[in-house]
């Protein structure tokens, strides 16, 4: 792949896609403000560069799913005030993706200017199944620049006009955010220093089937958290109570475990979990050994002796993937477990990557210093694909 320092960029137009699809709230006010600012965050590099380089930079990016209408909830413009405070300078925005206020606000850029695009979503085209649909999009969102820079690590997994019919349209490169991700996740996928961890979370076993499939070829010890442990304590014949259970998924689940043994994958399940009567912070919760879950009684976290455990497993490891919490982290009596097993990573002395998605959330909402991880992707499901082995578009779009 091409990067941003071999393109000459003085003068010209770059158009930039990032990945600014950031939680927001109501301020209270009639506004909406941005709760966590972490991938505006991460495309400050490429941007900074461009600028100080004389590039007149023009951002494209997405926020939410408005589904070809003009939303105003999923307006980028408190995007823009954000970035514009990161910056220190101003940072115009055009209330269109491509229409006379977009043209406007591109033709007024000077050299080292920034400029960001209304949410591309709102126009249809950008996700349309069509390709010709996606390549008129992509034609007026090309006419802006001179040049594509692809720096949103979040969308590479899509194939949408402005992640790759656009890259076909102009000379192209990767931002520092992307070159950063890919060249992260092919390490830990092709030559991870040993012992080689990987911790899997979340709710659901069937959203991580490809990636545990694809990585038990590769991974020394598989810790598995989140709900989705109660369908591998199901296929080990535990009861799981009231706990999150993919009954559809047990038999794979059992297909998973023998293959793991066969390969002499360490396979690390909980011990104890943290149960409740009820998916809530006040109801009634207490640990308990997985082989004591009652009826009625729902696990949403896991417990003390496995945090411990984790922690354990996770010591003298060289190459450590997290992705998915241990448990309802949102939620402060089921939070422990994933503060644990986020800092016994933070104590590893090697290569530590944080999966994007809920992990990073996680991380900033429980207050760990994100200094002591490697990286922390910006891409949750990029980075399962990755994960997974897919070829994701967006980067073999940016390929010779």
């Amino acid at each position: 792949m091409h990067t941003i320092d071999d393109l000459d960029v003085a003068g010209r137009r770059v158009l930039v896609r990032a990945d600014f699809n950031v939680p927001l709230e109501d301020a209270g006010d009639g506004t909406r403000r941005i709760t966590d600012d972490g991938r505006i965050r991460a495309a400050l590099p490429t941007i900074e560069s461009l600028r100080s380089r004389g590039a007149r930079v023009i951002l494209c990016a997405h926020l939410g799913r408005p589904k070809g209408e003009a939303k105003p909830e999923l307006s980028l413009a408190p995007v823009a005030a954000r970035l514009s405070e990161l910056l220190g300078a101003p940072v115009a925005f055009a209330a269109d993706v491509t229409g006379t206020s977009a043209a406007a606000t591109v033709a007024g850029l000077a050299d080292g200017d920034v400029a960001l695009l209304e949410n591309v979503r709102y126009d249809a085209r950008e996700t349309s199944k069509d390709a010709a649909e996606r390549g008129a999009l992509a034609a007026e969102l090309a006419a802006f620049a001179d040049v594509f820079v692809s720096d949103g690590f979040g969308v590479v997994h899509r194939e949408q006009a402005s992640v790759t019919d656009v890259a076909r349209l102009l000379p192209h490169a990767a931002g520092r955010l992307v070159l950063s991700e890919v060249e992260v996740f092919r390490k830990v996928l092709g030559d991870p220093d040993r012992p080689y961890a990987v911790v899997l979370g979340g709710s659901k076993v069937s959203d991580k089937l490809g990636v545990i499939e694809n990585l038990l070829g590769s991974v020394d010890r598989l810790l598995v958290g989140g709900g989705m442990c109660f369908t591998f304590l199901a296929a080990l014949g535990k009861g799981v109570g009231s706990s999150l259970l993919e009954v559809d998924q047990v038999e794979t689940v059992r297909g998973l475990i023998a293959t793991a043994e066969r390969r002499g994958v360490e396979l690390v399940l909980p011990v104890d979990v943290i149960v409740a009567t009820a998916f809530s912070a006040d109801a009634e919760h207490k640990d308990v050994s997985v082989d004591d879950i009652e009826d009625g009684w729902m696990g949403l976290d896991i417990g003390p002796n496995s945090r411990a455990l984790f922690a354990d497993r996770l010591a003298d490891a060289r190459t450590v993937v997290w992705n998915g919490p241990m448990g309802v982290f949102e939620l402060a009596p089921y939070a422990e477990g994933t503060r644990a097993v986020a800092e016994a990573i933070t104590r590893v002395d090697g290569l530590t990557v944080v999966g994007g998605g809920d992990s990073a959330a996680a991380v900033r909402l429980l207050g760990i210093d994100e200094s002591g991880f490697s990286h922390i992707s910006t891409g949750g499901g990029a980075s399962l694909e990755f994960l997974e082995g897919r070829t994701l578009p967006g980067i073999a779009v940016l390929e010779d």
